[in-house]
């Protein structure tokens, strides 16, 4: 919690680091009456700004580029915030006052977030999965913050998150359940409370928060695992219940989050239930050990949760949430969090994937009436419109057969296109086949085939003894999961924890389409490892 940097921690003196050079953070000391030129500078240096925080910046008033918090008068700050307004005003951006603080007898700094919906989008978008044991609480939670009601205390909040009627009689999410949260250009919740459908969300939000409910039993853990892979979420919720502490799945999933190096803050729930220090304890311990190596930060008021969310902390800091879904209490501060919470890919990136040929990773697949089959996932990289031509595969034969994008679905609402790392569904016209999770849509001019083997560097996470060829476990690359033996190793002895060498698999049931360089998650009972691939061997395909 030392290393925690924060504008308006009152522990901390009244200097920042210096202004980085990079990212969507801009220290001004002021905006006073700026000369044309200057101020059409100032804009291009937010237009600047807002690229590289992916429609979103924070500029601090009243600090120098050394850090210092100077501060302004009350004259100076409000000429400084009418010059940043009208900055905003010229790029169709707004402008959030997110704080402000005295530094010294009538002098005061601010902290501004301003927001510009790319023109290509209608909002936003930041995925969070949410993750955590069974009883947690986690469907609760997100019931709570989408719906705007509070729970009864005998999961009523979390009705609304099951799709299957088992889930409804067990309490138990057994799949991904997609939910939305909105925020308006102010900073307002959008959610059920306030409008209708997800379509009104939708379309009165300049942030969309998509949580995925993901299942917290173990015998669902392939489900789990399949979205935490398939879906590329910005980030990790981990639910954690105040009462029974960190335990079992929880651990797992702790685990999981840190192999696979996605940004992770925690909620511990059920506070009303009695005080969680003991999981707070436990909690610290765990991410505090050789393992993680990451520094709790536990969030008490507004500017904490702030500048948790606001990309101010270093990566090994880990924002920690207690709150109650029956009383309400640490829910606001949430929200706050996922307010100012950044997208977590690079506007550059983004730009980048868009140009490359369309990969569509199905994670789902429906046959609707009327429409035909309909597939859910993730856009990896490409731009899909409607009427869009693809291939679809890999079948048994390893082949992929011509399809066409007939309509998108969004968050539940009609759209026209899909970008790279956006999740979407597409109905589809195509040839009667079998589809399946784990099939991609491509670009027709990639000729993509299918494989049942493939080689990657490895690391075993924990095995009890040594892993040899022949042994099998369950392995999960992007949307793929399937069975896979170890063919080869090129180690001797086998490798244990903690070793890295480079394997041989091959699938065992069908042809898989993947890729040099992603990464893969293998596992089978304790056992788990981590590891990217470094060649593929793809299956000669045989016309006729």
């Amino acid at each position: 919690m030392d290393s925690f940097l924060g504008l308006f921690d009152p522990g901390e003196e009244s200097q920042l680091p210096p202004e980085p050079q990079l990212g969507n953070v801009e220290y001004k000391l002021k905006l006073v009456n700026p000369s044309k030129l200057r101020f059409e500078h100032l804009v291009t240096q937010l237009k600047w700004r807002l690229r590289e925080g992916h429609g979103e910046a924070i500029y601090e008033i009243g600090v120098e580029d050394s850090g210092l918090l100077t501060g302004l008068s009350e004259e100076e700050m409000t000429d400084s915030l009418e010059t940043l307004e009208l900055m905003a005003r010229r790029l169709g951006a707004t402008t959030t006052i997110l704080r402000e603080r005295a530094v010294d007898p009538g002098r005061q700094v601010a902290e501004v977030l301003v927001r510009k919906v790319p023109d290509d989008q209608h909002n936003i978008e930041v995925r969070v999965a949410v993750m955590g044991s069974a009883d947690a609480g986690k469907s609760t939670l997100l019931g709570v913050l989408t719906q705007g009601q509070l729970d009864n205390g005998r999961g009523r909040a979390r009705l609304n998150m099951f799709r299957h009627l088992h889930e409804v009689q067990s309490g138990r999410t057994s799949s991904i359940s997609h939910e939305i949260l909105g925020f308006n250009s102010q900073g307002e919740v959008m959610n059920y409370s306030e409008l209708v459908t997800a379509e009104e969300i939708c379309e009165n939000s300049t942030k969309l928060v998509t949580f995925m409910d993901l299942a917290g039993h173990r015998k669902y853990l392939r489900t789990t695992v399949q979205g935490l892979t398939g879906y590329s979420p910005h980030y990790v919720m981990l639910v954690v219940s105040g009462r029974a502490g960190v335990l079992g799945m929880t651990r797992e999933h702790l685990a999981l989050a840190i192999a696979l190096d996605v940004p992770l803050f925690v909620t511990i729930t059920k506070t009303d239930l009695g005080s969680p220090q003991e999981t707070l304890n436990c909690l610290k311990t765990i991410l505090q050990s050789p393992g993680c190596r990451r520094v709790p930060f536990v969030v008490k008021n507004e500017d904490d949760a702030i500048t948790a969310g606001s990309n101010q902390l270093a990566d090994n800091i880990v924002p920690v949430f207690l709150v109650s879904s029956v009383n309400g209490e640490g829910l606001e501060l949430l929200t706050r969090f996922l307010h100012v919470l950044p997208p977590g890919i690079s506007h550059k990136e983004k730009e980048r994937l868009e140009q490359e040929p369309c990969e569509f990773q199905i994670d789902e697949c429906f046959r609707v009436p009327d429409i035909g089959p309909v597939v859910g996932g993730l856009l990896t990289k490409g731009t899909v419109n409607e009427g869009t031509k693809l291939v679809l595969g890999p079948l048994d034969s390893g082949e992929f057969v011509p399809v066409e994008v007939q309509s998108i679905h969004r968050n539940k609402a009609p759209c026209r296109t899909v970008r790279a790392s956006q999740s979407a569904s597409l109905g589809l016209d195509c040839a009667p086949v079998a589809l399946r999770a784990g099939m991609v849509l491509i670009s027709t001019d990639q000729c993509p085939t299918g494989c049942l083997f493939f080689q990657a560097t490895v690391c075993v996470l924990f095995h009890s003894t040594a892993i040899h060829p022949g042994f099998q476990m369950t392995v999960h690359i992007g949307n793929v999961r399937q069975t896979a033996r170890i063919e080869g190793i090129m180690a001797t002895g086998g490798i244990q924890t903690n070793e890295k060498a480079s394997v041989l698999f091959r699938f065992l049931r069908h042809p898989e389409y993947v890729r040099v360089g992603m990464r893969l998650l293998f596992r089978e009972g304790t056992t788990k490892g981590i590891g990217k691939i470094t060649q593929v061997f793809p299956l000669e395909v045989h016309a006729g």
